[in-house]
C-alpha cells in the first residue's frame, strides 16, 4: 500500500490556526468536528454558522456586520453574503503601524529593500490623500502597469482605502494587451514604474507608457514609481509625474477609510480573451477579503510574523491573493524579475537569506528546477520553510518526488487550484493532513466542490467537470459593462443550471483529494497562465503572409505548450525569418507567455457550418482523441491535416 510523502507532526496540528478554529466552532455550536472531513461538511452544510464564526475568528474590521449572513442561498448567481455589512478592504490589511517589517522586496539581485508597517501605512496615507485631492472617488478605476514592488502594494491600498477599484497587469504586456484591458475599464490614474529588471537586464517601461497614456482618454494622471532609475524622466508623458512629486504636499496622518457595502468592487481582473477582448471580472471587497483570509489563516496557517512569498507578477491573480497575507499581520516577501537570474538558485537564496516560511511558486518552475538538477537540499538552509505551494498548472507526481528529494523533506507541499474567476482556490492544502503523491489535498472550507459527468450528476472514481454546487463569498459580483448579467451567467452557469461550472477536468481520489487533468475548454494554459487564443490571432493575422491561423495548447511533458497553425498566403513560406518575426511580434504586443513553442503551416483549418474555427477539434486530433459531432463541421476532411504531425512529437 502506498504511503504519504509527508505527515504533519502532532505539534504542528495542535498549534495550527485551523485546529483552533475547529475547537471554537465546537464550543460555539455544540458540534463534534473530529477531522477535516467533518469540518468541511459543516462549512458547506451550515454555511451561515461557518461564515459568521469565521468573521469573528478572523477579526474582520467593519463599521457594521449587519444582521444577515446569507440571503438567497439557493441562487447562483444571486446569493448575497453579509448584505448589510459596511467595511473597507484596505483597513483590514493595515491593522499594524509599528516598526516591524511589513514588506521585503528583491528585484533579482539588483534591488533589495524593506518597509516597516509604519512606512507602509504612512505611504498609503499620503497616496490616498493625493488621489482624493485629484478628485478620485469611490468606484473610479485606478490601474497599475507595474512590477511586483512595494509601491505597487501601496498604490493598491491607497486606491481601495478611498473606495476606488484597483486593476493591474505586468510590465511585460505589449501595448495592445494593455489597451485591450484598461481600454475597457477606463482608469482615471495609471501607476507605473520607469522600468523593470529581467534576466539581469533593465527594461524600459516609459516608452510604452507614453503610447498607452495617449490612448486612454479617461486618464487624469500617470504616476511613475522609480525602480531602475532614481530620477526617471517623465516630462514627455502626458499628465505624468513621479511618485515623490505626486505626494509631496501631503503629510502622513490617520487614513480616512471609506466604508463601503460588502459587494462594493475592489478589483477588476481580466479573463484570457478566448473569443475576443478579455472579459473584465469584477470582485467585491468583502467576499475577496473573507475568502482570501480564510485561505491564508486556515489553509496556509499564516500568523503574525509569518513571511509569505509567492512568485507572481501583477498580471496574475496570485498577486491579489498574496497581498491579502497582510490581513494576517504576516510579512509580504515580494520578488520581481526572472526566477533564475542571475543564477538558477536566486529564489532559494531569497528563502534562505530572508527566512521565508511560506514559499509559493508554479508547477512549471518546480519542473524547471528538476530539469536543471538543482538540489537546494544540499546547498541551502531552508529550515524556515514550512509550506511550499504550487499552482498555475497541475503538479505532476514526479515533481512531488523532486520536492521531497531535492528541496526539503519535512515540508507541506500543497498543490492548489482556483483562478482569476474567484480570486482564490477551489482545492488546496491544509496543515493537518498528509500529502499524497500527485494529489491536491482537499476542497477548500466553504467550497461545495463536486465532480459532474456530462449528465450533470456526480461521478465517482472517474474524471469529470469541476463544479461548485453552493454559493461562496468570492464569486464575482459582475462583469464590467454587462448590465443584464448575461455574459456573467453564460461564463459559469450555462452548462449546469444554478451550479458553478469552472471548466477544469478533474477526479476525486480515495484520500479525499483531487487530481486535475487540465482545462476542459479551449483556453491555453502554458506554465499555468491562462491565455486567450483571440489575443494571438489578432497579432498573427496582421502578417500579409498569413491568411488565417488556429492555436491550441498541446499537453507536453507535464505542462502545456502553445502551438500555432498558420494557413499561408499564396507564394509565402514559413521559413525561419517569418517564424522569428511572428514570435517577436507576439512577444512585443502580448506577453512572452503568448509566444508559440511550435509554428506549423497547414493547408486548411476546420470550421463549423457557421464559419467558426474549431480549436477543440484540432486539439483533440493532435492528442489522438476522437472528434465528436464532425457533422457540425463544414470541412471535416481538414482534420486529417493535424494527425501525427512530426514537429509536434519533439521538443
Amino acid at each position: 500500500m502506498s504511503q504519504p510523502l509527508w505527515t504533519p507532526s502532532a505539534t504542528r496540528i495542535a498549534k495550527s490556526n485551523i485546529t483552533s478554529f475547529a475547537k471554537a466552532l465546537e464550543l460555539e455550536h455544540g458540534v463534534s468536528l473530529p477531522d477535516y472531513a467533518a469540518l468541511h461538511d459543516f462549512s458547506i452544510n451550515e454555511m451561515e454558522k461557518f461564515w459568521s464564526s469565521f468573521w469573528e475568528f478572523a477579526d474582520i474590521k467593519a463599521q457594521t456586520r449587519g444582521e444577515e449572513v446569507l440571503i438567497d442561498a439557493d441562487k447562483m448567481p444571486g446569493a448575497q453574503f453579509f448584505p448589510g455589512a459596511k467595511l473597507n478592504f484596505a483597513e483590514n490589511l493595515l491593522t499594524k503601524r509599528d516598526n516591524n517589517t511589513a514588506i521585503v522586496f528583491w528585484a533579482e539581485d539588483k534591488v533589495k529593500r524593506r518597509l516597516t508597517w509604519k512606512e507602509l501605512y504612512d505611504g498609503v496615507s499620503r497616496l490616498s490623500q493625493a488621489l482624493r485631492d485629484l478628485g478620485v472617488k469611490p468606484g473610479d478605476r485606478i490601474a497599475g502597469f507595474v512590477p511586483n514592488m512595494p509601491e505597487t502594494v501601496m498604490a493598491m491600498l491607497a486606491a481601495t482605502a478611498i473606495g476606488a477599484i484597483w486593476t493591474s497587469c505586468s510590465p511585460d504586456f505589449g501595448i495592445q494587451g494593455v489597451l485591450d484591458r484598461f481600454g475597457q475599464t477606463e482608469p482615471v490614474v495609471l501607476f507605473t514604474a520607469d522600468g523593470y529588471f529581467y534576466n539581469g537586464k533593465s527594461h524600459d517601461s516609459l516608452g510604452r507608457v507614453k503610447e498607452i497614456a495617449g490612448e486612454l482618454s479617461s486618464l487624469r494622471k500617470v504616476v511613475v514609481m522609480p525602480l531602475v532609475d532614481d530620477d526617471p524622466e517623465v516630462h514627455n508623458i502626458l499628465g505624468a509625474e513621479t511618485l515623490e512629486d505626486f505626494i509631496e504636499d501631503f503629510e502622513p496622518k490617520d487614513i480616512e477609510f471609506e466604508m463601503m457595502p460588502f459587494n462594493h468592487p475592489v478589483y477588476i481582473m481580466y479573463s484570457s480573451g478566448t473569443t475576443g477582448k478579455p472579459k473584465c471580472i469584477v470582485h467585491g471587497a468583502g467576499g475577496t477579503l473573507l475568502q482570501q483570509k480564510k485561505e491564508h489563516l486556515l489553509h496556509c496557517d499564516a500568523k503574525p510574523g509569518s513571511r509569505v512569498f509567492y512568485f507572481t507578477t501583477c498580471g496574475w491573480m496570485m498577486w491579489n491573493w498574496l497581498v491579502a497575507a497582510l490581513s494576517c499581520k504576516a510579512t509580504l516577501m515580494l520578488f520581481d524579475g526572472s526566477p533564475f537570474a542571475p543564477s538558477g538558485n536566486i529564489l532559494f537564496d531569497y528563502a534562505q537569506e530572508e527566512e521565508i516560511t511560506f514559499f509559493g511558486t508554479s508547477a512549471k518552475w518546480i519542473d524547471a528546477c528538476s530539469k536543471a538538477e538543482l538540489r537546494p537540499i544540499d546547498t541551502h538552509n531552508l529550515g524556515s520553510v514550512e509550506t511550499i505551494t504550487s499552482t498555475g498548472s497541475p503538479l505532476v507526481p514526479e515533481s512531488f518526488d523532486y520536492v521531497y528529494d531535492a528541496i526539503k523533506k519535512d515540508v507541506l507541499l500543497a498543490s492548489i487550484s482556483g483562478g482569476t474567476d474567484i480570486l482564490s482556490c477551489f482545492m488546496l492544502g491544509v496543515p493537518i493532513l498528509p500529502v499524497w503523491k500527485g494529489e491536491i489535498q482537499v476542497a477548500g472550507l466553504g467550497m461545495a466542490v463536486d465532480v459532474f459527468g456530462e449528465d450533470g450528476k456526480t461521478v465517482e472514481g472517474d474524471k469529470g467537470e469541476l463544479v461548485c454546487t453552493k454559493p461562496f463569498p468570492s464569486m464575482p459580483v459582475a462583469f464590467w459593462n454587462d448590465p443584464d448579467g448575461a455574459r456573467y451567467k453564460g461564463a459559469y452557469f450555462k452548462r449546469f443550471d444554478n451550479i458553478w461550472h469552472h471548466g477544469d477536468f478533474v477526479s476525486r481520489t480515495e484520500h479525499g483529494g483531487y487530481v486535475i487533468f487540465g482545462r476542459s475548454d479551449a483556453t491555453l494554459n502554458p506554465g499555468g497562465v491562462r491565455i486567450g487564443t483571440a489575443e494571438i490571432y489578432r497579432q498573427v493575422e496582421g502578417f500579409a503572409q498569413v491568411l488565417e491561423s488556429i492555436v491550441i495548447g498541446q499537453e507536453w511533458k507535464g505542462d502545456t505548450r502553445v502551438v500555432l497553425f498558420v494557413r499561408l498566403a499564396p507564394g509565402a513560406t514559413l521559413d525561419e525569418d517569418l517564424q522569428r518575426a511572428i514570435r517577436s511580434h507576439i512577444r512585443q504586443q502580448c506577453t512572452p507567455r503568448h509566444v508559440p513553442a511550435k509554428i506549423v503551416a497547414v493547408d486548411d483549418i476546420p470550421r463549423t457550418r457557421s464559419g467558426k474555427i474549431t480549436e477543440l477539434a484540432v486539439r483533440d486530433i493532435v492528442h489522438g482523441r476522437p472528434v465528436k459531432n464532425q457533422e457540425a463541421l463544414s470541412n471535416p476532411e481538414a482534420l486529417a491535416l493535424y494527425k501525427n504531425i512530426p514537429e509536434l512529437q519533439e521538443d
